[in-house]
């Protein structure tokens, strides 16, 4: 594996990547030599955040954990990827089991032939009016909404508001 670890608000010490290495060692029999790992430690007042995301056969998987502990963050967070993982591989032992080689060949990333593939059943269409985010926020409430898009009136860029697990929002800003 290859891994990347950085820190916003925060240094890196190589006993923390060290820890996060190890950790993460057990989850090398999954992945290939050349699988991309990247952990980014973050610290907002008192919460430790790990956030990990593992670029995996065309896959992303993804793992965010938060505690009082940066280290308990890491355990959190490896052992909720290595969940993922393993339901990943259990899909494609099903797949296998039902259909031989060429069912696991077609589940791949390169094809996906599900019968069941979701669909586009609904397309929904509205101007975008130019707002800035706190009126946007406010949209999205009123609607009741998880997610909200809209025009950004100082950019004039499409942005993505939605809300998180914790109760906060989450801003998508595309770069160009």
């Amino acid at each position: 594996m290859i891994l990347n670890v950085r820190g916003k608000n925060i240094d890196v010490t190589p006993a923390l990547e060290d820890h996060i290495q190890k950790r993460l060692e057990k989850l090398e029999k999954f992945f290939e030599e050349d699988t991309e790992v990247q952990v980014v430690l973050s610290v907002a007042g008192d919460n430790h955040i790990v956030e990990a995301t593992v670029f995996f056969n065309s896959l992303i998987l993804r793992s965010e954990e938060s505690t009082g502990d940066m280290y308990a963050s890491v355990d959190m967070m490896v052992d909720k990827l290595e969940k993922q993982v393993t339901r990943y591989r259990d899909k494609l032992k099903d797949r296998l089991r039902q259909g031989g080689i060429r069912s696991v060949n077609e589940t791949l990333p390169e094809e996906q032939t599900d019968t069941e593939e979701p669909k586009v059943v609904r397309t929904k269409r509205f101007i975008l009016k130019p707002m800035h985010v706190q009126e946007a926020i406010l949209q999205m409430n009123l609607l009741g909404h998880n997610f909200f898009v809209f025009m950004d009136a100082d950019t004039e860029s499409i942005n993505v508001l939605y809300r998180r697990k914790d109760g906060n929002y989450g801003l998508i800003e595309p770069e160009f």
